[in-house]
């Protein structure tokens, strides 16, 4: 059962709400969720790993580019998304700067089964190292549903520390929409927790300029 008092949600929500409007940025704020944790040993315990889809987009300006067969970068073409084929991959020739480059300039990848079983040897590592090996499209895909829901993932991952954040939405969004947003983040983050919420110290809110509002 979630331990989240709704009412301190909806609360924190209308305070970062409020901040922003009153100090308009030139750019979209995002919200993150910060968590704190405890009674956990990242040398010793399991660091654990996980991805949830949130029911609304939390970065709309995420970029995510197609690694594609001839379909896939034909439909990426009309529907002005980002793509490279084979020879465009070829031609960065594994060099780990380029690569390093291209993995900084987009937020996320798919790739065509054909492709995907490629990439390590066209690119070597690059892409993994840097946390953004591609996921996988199909023909039976609808590219744009499925590079939403790319855009719409959030990753959980325990390094070293123990603290992490996540994107959970924008400041454009309704209060509704983010409520719910942060219920699925938080809930599945919990779920992947040793000791669920037992582990969880502390659970803050905050917008890219704004001050954390603490709900746990």
């Amino acid at each position: 059962m979630s331990k989240l008092q709704s009412e301190n949600v909806r609360e924190a929500i209308r305070t970062m709400f409020k901040e922003s409007a009153e100090k308009k940025r030139k750019f979209r704020e995002t919200v993150e969720l910060q968590i704190g944790l405890k009674q956990y040993d990242p040398q010793k315990d399991k660091r654990f790993s996980g991805s949830v889809r949130l029911p609304r987009i939390p970065r709309p300006n995420m970029t995510v580019c197609i690694l594609g067969d001839a379909q896939h970068c034909e439909s990426a073409e009309k529907a002005n998304i980002p793509s490279m084929n084979v020879e465009d991959l070829k031609k960065l020739n594994k060099n780990k700067k380029l690569v390093k480059k291209l993995a900084q300039k987009y937020h996320a990848f798919l790739a065509s089964e054909a492709l995907i079983k490629m990439i390590p040897r066209l690119l070597g590592p690059g892409l993994n190292k840097a946390g953004k090996f591609p996921g996988l499209i199909t023909h039976g895909d609808i590219m744009s549903d499925k590079v939403d829901e790319v855009k719409s993932t959030v990753k959980f991952q325990l390094k070293k520390a123990l603290c992490l954040g996540v994107a959970v939405g924008h400041v454009e969004m309704t209060e509704q929409e983010l409520f719910a947003n942060i219920n699925v983040a938080v809930n599945f983050l919990v779920s992947l927790l040793k000791k669920n919420w037992q582990n969880v110290k502390s659970l803050n809110l905050k917008t890219s300029m704004g001050k954390p509002q603490r709900v746990y």
